[in-house]
């Protein structure tokens, strides 16, 4: 490809990443008010609950990101192949699955939660306030879940301006109901979980209010009608996804867990922790999204070239924006902490293990990039096996580790972030040079 071509991709896909980085950033500033707030209470325990209690909630969240991701892919190599009705039926496919798994989450919530505190080995405080939060929050499910849907569909259209409101509405309401409930109302973490319901279903509103013009002027009976077809690749697609979601959150749940276990001020130190490391994760997503975006465009073009390219630039700016962020970690990690909590034990011990984060986000880039590519390749089966591998590292690190305690557990996640990088990395070199001699 031509310099020309060079410079319009380039530009094409920092106008499609900029804007997601700027509001992506602000869904950990959401959590990090959350913890400011909660942090600034009387005992370590109502943070270490609401930890605890947000950490379920993304489990079963996150879980269902293959919501977002399968749409994504499908949609985007079907927009790329001058396909709109199917893109469309695709995304009416995806929004029935996120229904019956909104419905399935709603219906088990009780022995889900009963199972998950049963299996933990935190404080009655810790486990009193983690059952609080999540028996309010898990009722933004249908919402959270329809939202994965609507977000994926309308990135793998590369209209990111929607998708930026709706994230910033969605954080402004639950950081200022945060306020008004927790600090205003005094209503605690009941307070703090109610405020992100509300939130959740402000942003569904705005989305579906925007597509609901686009949706009337469809043939409705073509596009509900199920298709044996699509469901059959949709579940292919969400059952590695899955499992891959399900490995890492098996992860940084057990970070979470496993902190509990070691006391109170860990378990809240380590929730300040892996807010500063969600803060960089969901501002390198910007380029992840992007990257779906234009890799399953240039799929489904049957351009491997362009595709390759679109990585190459991807790669750049990600790397760029990794090494910011731990810049910015080095000179501002200790401030960000110390807003987040007064309380001097825990503040002191959070800044222990700063440098992990630094290292982590020096080789995290990598990570968030190729899960973007591979999302818009639909390569599933491969982000599968690479997460498995590094859940198997992460394992083996820390029983091999885990005298250092809880400098053991940010070893083994710094290892299973770097597997994560390399493995994906390397499938792609190989893919790439196989697709390239095709293409010749």
């Amino acid at each position: 490809m031509n310099i020309v071509a060079s410079i319009s991709q380039q530009r094409k896909l920092l106008l499609l990443a900029l804007p997601m980085i700027l509001s992506n950033i602000t869904t950990p500033l959401l959590g990090m008010v959350d913890t400011a707030v909660i942090g600034h209470l009387a005992h370590p325990y109502y943070l270490g609950g609401i930890a605890v209690g947000s950490m379920i909630i993304s489990i079963l969240f996150w879980l269902a990101g293959f919501l977002r991701m399968s749409t994504t892919g499908v949609v985007s190599q079907a927009l790329g192949a001058n396909d709109t009705p199917l893109a469309w039926r695709y995304f009416f496919h995806s929004l029935m699955i996120a229904l019956c798994v909104a419905a399935f989450l709603l219906l088990l919530r009780t022995p889900l939660i009963n199972t998950i505190i049963g299996a933990m080995d935190a404080s009655d405080e810790v486990s009193h306030y983690a059952r609080v939060y999540f028996d309010i929050r898990i009722f933004s499910a249908p919402a959270a879940l329809i939202n994965l849907v609507v977000l994926g569909f309308f990135v793998a259209r590369q209209n990111v301006k929607w998708v930026v409101y709706q994230l910033l509405v969605i954080n402004i309401i639950n950081i200022g109901l945060d306020l008004l409930f927790v600090i205003g109302f005094e209503w605690g973490v009941a307070g703090a979980a109610l405020a992100s319901v509300i939130a959740d279903y402000c942003g569904l509103i705005l989305l579906l209010g925007v597509l609901f013009p686009q949706v009337r002027k469809l043939d409705l009976a073509t596009l509900f009608k199920p298709s044996r077809a699509l469901f059959y690749r949709l579940f292919n697609l969400n059952k590695d996804i899955f499992i891959r979601s399900l490995a890492l959150q098996l992860c940084l749940g057990f970070v979470t867990i496993t902190g509990a276990s070691l006391g109170d001020v860990t378990v809240a130190a380590n929730a300040i922790l892996l807010n500063l490391f969600l803060f960089a994760s969901y501002g390198l997503d910007g380029f992840a999204y992007a990257a779906e975006a234009l890799v399953g465009e240039a799929k489904g073009e049957n351009n491997p070239k362009k595709r390759h390219q679109i990585v190459l630039i991807s790669g750049l700016w990600s790397a760029i924006v990794g090494a910011l962020f731990a810049v910015v970690l080095v000179f501002w990690g200790q401030p960000w902490i110390n807003f987040l909590t007064d309380l001097a034990e825990v503040r002191e011990y959070a800044a222990q293990y700063l440098p992990w984060l630094i290292a982590i986000c020096l080789i995290g880039w990598l990570t968030f990039l190729m899960d973007g590519v591979y999302i818009g390749l639909t390569r599933s089966k491969q982000m599968r096996n690479s997460m498995l591998l590094s859940c198997a590292v992460f394992f083996a690190v820390w029983f091999n580790a885990q005298t250092m305690l809880n400098h053991g557990l940010w070893l083994a996640f710094l290892c299973f972030m770097a597997t994560r990088s390399l493995s994906l990395a390397l499938d792609y070199f190989l893919y790439n040079r196989a697709t390239l001699k095709e293409a010749i």
